[in-house]
């Protein structure tokens, strides 16, 4: 009897054993490129783009696996360029798309209705792999400067990267670019990257088409631009994602960190 009572608690010791391990096993969190894979836009992406985007990775001695990420659009030029980096490493431009869509003008966005596209700098807010435009990454516009120096009590929302070639005021793309532009952001996020900057200016500061619209004279935007400037040429020079507050005036003060 003590034999048989023996060998039964040790197959229940067993049984507890292996609940608990199953238990841990499910409790534990799942990565933020599994919960992405569970959509099926997203896995499509993966199976389209994985191999492109690692061989560009790779090309540029950046560790698929452990990278983070700039986004950078230019409304003039209609181009949005990726940068990329190892985490603390200084980034490098890896790839550019063009944005297919454009609506509004030079300038920043000030009111809900406007068509226009925001200027200035933003990060990705938020994942959206069953967008009505194919997949979508959203962007944290009004941000702190936009609610100062907006024109209007509503300011409007929902600024997107997004597929399907359609805009009305945000930065869209082919689906093909942005199944890659989404798969560098899920794969930086999945590395820790919690907020992946997005910085849109309305052209690239010291080419032609940004010297073309100064010499316009805009005057209403001109000096918001040159604030612009300054966070380009902080980005250029240290290749790493911009540490910034703004100013009761709304300016970006690139001396201080966010809070």
């Amino acid at each position: 009897m003590f034999v048989v009572a023996h060998i039964m608690n040790n197959s229940m010791i067993h049984i507890l054993i292996a609940a608990n391990c199953a238990s841990l096993i499910t409790a534990l969190p799942i990565s933020f490129e599994a919960e992405q894979k569970k959509y099926e836009r997203v896995r499509q992406a993966y199976q389209n783009t994985e191999k492109m985007v690692s061989k560009t990775l790779e090309s540029n001695r950046i560790s698929k696996d452990n990278f983070h990420i700039t986004i950078m659009a230019f409304k003039e030029e209609q181009r949005l360029e990726i940068w990329a980096g190892n985490p603390d490493e200084k980034m490098k431009k890896i790839k550019d798309y063009e944005i297919c869509a454009s609506s509004g003008k030079p300038g920043p966005k000030r009111k809900e209705g406007d068509w226009q596209v925001p200027e200035g700098f933003y990060h990705v807010e938020r994942f959206n792999p069953v967008s009505s435009y194919h997949l979508a990454l959203g962007i944290n516009y009004p941000n702190a400067s936009d609610k100062i120096l907006a024109k209007s009590k509503k300011l409007g929302g929902q600024i997107m990267i997004h597929g399907a070639c359609i805009t009305i005021g945000c930065l869209p793309m082919t689906n093909e670019g942005i199944e890659e532009i989404y798969l560098y952001a899920v794969k930086a996020r999945n590395s820790g990257q919690y907020r992946i900057p997005v910085y849109i200016f309305p052209a690239e500061p010291g080419k032609s088409e940004y010297k073309k619209l100064i010499e316009k004279n805009q005057s209403s935007h001109v000096a918001f631009w040159e604030n612009l400037v300054d966070g380009y040429n902080v980005y250029k020079n240290t290749g790493r994602p911009l540490s910034f507050s703004v100013s009761p005036d709304g300016k970006y003060d690139f001396t201080k960190k966010t809070k």
